[in-house]
């Protein structure tokens, strides 16, 4: 299947936040949205890049721009890892049923987890870039974020 195509609208999907609310496409109205699909909580390659793109979370802000990081580890191992990186990014979970958002967005790994991918959504719920890594273990750079922002167009300054 492969990753989502820019221009496809978002498909339903349900997610968990920490506190185990869900999180649906309901959420993304009225601002970009970054979906950054990583495999697991605490594996090495997943906590350099939440590290790394915590440094441009106040720049998206300022373009109204939202990050969130997506994995199938329950909302616990979520919140656990947030906090013991420190960083402000929500952490949202695929837990349970587990992988149906990551498959929706077609980054399923076959191995049951979430392939290492970047979605932006505009503020229509339209994916408007999405990158797929080679391999898990490959870290998009903060470049690919910004290149993601900037296929907002008009609706997000870079």
């Amino acid at each position: 299947m492969g990753v989502i195509e820019p221009g496809t609208p978002a498909p339903a999907f349900r997610l968990a936040r920490e506190d185990g609310e869900s999180f649906t496409e309901r959420d993304l109205a009225g601002r970009g949205t970054v979906f950054v699909f990583y495999p697991f909580a605490f594996s090495p390659v997943c906590t350099d890049q939440l590290e790394l793109y915590e440094g441009v979370l106040d720049e998206l802000a300022g373009q109204g721009v939202k990050l969130y990081g997506v994995s199938c580890d329950s909302i616990w191992a979520q919140k656990a890892f947030r906090e013991k990186l420190g960083v402000s990014s929500e952490q949202l979970s695929d837990f349970e049923p587990k992988g149906a958002a990551c498959a929706a967005f077609g980054v399923l790994h076959p191995g049951g987890f979430a392939q290492r991918a970047l979605i932006v959504l505009g503020r229509d719920g339209v994916v408007r870039f999405s990158y797929e890594a080679p391999s898990p273990g490959e870290l998009p750079g903060v470049e690919l974020v910004r290149e993601g922002v900037a296929a907002l167009g008009e609706g997000a300054r870079v």
